[in-house]
């Protein structure tokens, strides 16, 4: 078991590797170099995965599947593997946490207190939910039976992206393996080491390694190969819309495989005059800025009542001042550097483009240049954005907030709507009454009520229009969408 420094210091030695880990399929010996966020060194090495590599992986999870191996073996022996799973990884949390934090950019601190507590969390949810939902007896005439059973679907292909690696990856990958499927992880090329490392302990426990494999490299090539696949049953991706889309369309072309869309958000946060700010501010802070706003519930539209905007404005001010930016490793840090020059490139763009079109800077608007890779953005707040602008209507995955004003709860709920996304939303009052009318008017997968949540684990987490569809993360229902529906029917002869 590794500590966080003895992590650090392989990274500091580029001895930091991620490869496939498929049965008897050695990793290509095309390789990608892996530099980190913090201050672009070379840390090590990934595998260069192409269409080869995911044809061999999925042709082990269907023998594996077909088999029974895993797909038929009883839930009990399911829940014992998992847990045993588990307690590896609880044993190897804090490597994990340093591996994400180096290869992520994400503060340490997050990692080990946030991150890897959630990320265990799913296991031991997924792990006693196997033995726990049941199939339905029909009623039926006297002359026959009637069975409702549910089934793994086969082979399930998981994408994931690179904000919280170690966390997608139990969001997806434990549901799909409790139903029984066999899971071929395609992890974000700018974030493979703690999938590797998981994917490791999982065969140590005792998943079978045709069940989970582990396929790195682009998603141009790994993750469309994947997506064309004709004989990958489904797909659940997280990522950005556009990508999303990618994913129906590799779907159309091959096999219609069933495909769950985690995609993107703009999630609105409503102050209402009678909200406790004192109480609201920390909750919004966290809402917009943490994980550097690489969030896709990220709340980064606050939808604010005239009369106490200037107030909430100077409270916010003041509650940055709490925000320590700079190198992750270091535990005070609470932001590090975007993930890659190509999005903080990007979330520059934004900056410039509300400038540019009217909103106005009143807090923050600077790159840190001066810091390791450059890649470091202060927290920024832009008012006076009107909704036809661009910072009000796309996702900038980057530290901005985007202050728009309202006077009446009509116009504020119309303005937390008016989105092609529906994630999330947030929103603060006193008012109970106020409370549940405007949690029901909000279009959002999640509605969070005086203070900034995803739920739990055993809350299904997903969103309405272009944020995604086809099934949830967490929750039974996570469960449930990697299940098939069978309807067996006995009929007296």
């Amino acid at each position: 078991m590794k500590t966080v420094e003895q992590v650090f210091e392989a990274a500091r030695q580029a001895k930091l590797w991620a490869g496939h880990l498929i049965p008897q399929h050695p990793s290509t010996h095309h390789q990608l170099e892996n530099r980190t966020q913090i201050d672009n060194t070379l840390i090590g090495y990934m595998a260069d995965g192409n269409e080869v590599d995911i044809d061999v992986a999925v042709k082990a999870a269907r023998d594996c599947f077909d088999k029974g191996e895993w797909s038929q073996s009883s839930p009990s022996h399911r829940r014992e593997v998992i847990l045993r799973w588990a307690s590896l990884v609880k044993q190897h949390s804090e490597e994990i946490a340093a591996l994400d934090c180096i290869d992520a950019g994400k503060p340490i601190t997050e990692c080990l207190t946030i991150d890897m507590p959630a990320t265990l969390e799913t296991f031991y949810f997924y792990a006693e939910c196997i033995d726990k939902h049941f199939g339905k007896v029909v009623p039926t005439d006297s002359n026959a039976l009637g069975l409702i059973v549910y089934e793994p679907i086969g082979v399930v292909g998981a994408v994931l992206p690179w904000n919280f690696p170690a966390q997608m990856f139990a969001w997806k990958v434990l549901p799909a393996l409790a139903a029984g499927n066999s899971v071929i992880v395609k992890p974000a090329e700018q974030t493979s080491l703690s999938a590797y490392r998981l994917v490791q302990l999982a065969h140590e426990a005792g998943i079978p390694e045709g069940a989970l494999t582990l396929v790195c490299g682009l998603g141009e090539k790994v993750g469309k190969a994947l997506g064309l696949h004709h004989d990958v049953d489904m797909v659940a991706f997280t990522g950005s819309t556009e990508v999303g889309r990618y994913f129906l369309e590799y779907s159309a072309k091959s096999n219609l495989k069933e495909i769950v869309l985690e995609c993107g958000g703009k999630s609105p946060q409503i102050v209402f005059e009678d909200a406790d700010i004192d109480k609201a501010v920390p909750s919004i802070l966290a809402a917009a800025f943490w994980n550097m706003s690489e969030n896709c519930s990220c709340g980064s539209r606050l939808i604010v009542d005239t009369r106490i905007k200037p107030l909430l404005l100077e409270k916010l001010k003041q509650g940055l001042q709490q925000w320590k930016i700079g190198d992750p490793r270091l535990p005070e840090n609470n932001l590090g550097p975007l993930v890659e020059k190509v999005h903080f490139d990007k979330v520059m763009h934004y900056m410039l483009m509300a400038e540019k079109e009217g909103a106005k800077c009143v807090i923050g608007g600077n790159a840190l240049s001066h810091m390791g890779s450059g890649w470091y953005i202060e927290p920024t707040v832009f008012d006076e954005v009107t909704a036809d602008m661009t910072l009000f209507k796309e996702e900038v995955f980057g530290p901005i907030l985007a202050v728009t004003s309202f006077t009446t709860e009509e116009q504020a709920i119309a303005l937390a709507n008016q989105s092609d996304y529906g994630l999330a939303a947030y929103f603060y009052t006193s008012n109970i009454h106020r409370a549940h009318r405007v949690a029901r008017q909000l279009k959002a997968g999640t509605v969070a009520v005086n203070g900034f949540s995803e739920g739990s684990i055993a809350t299904p987490f997903g969103g309405y229009k272009q944020s995604g569809f086809g099934g949830r993360d967490k929750g039974i229902e996570a469960l449930e969408q990697y299940l098939q529906t069978k309807t067996i029917w006995f009929v007296e002869s």
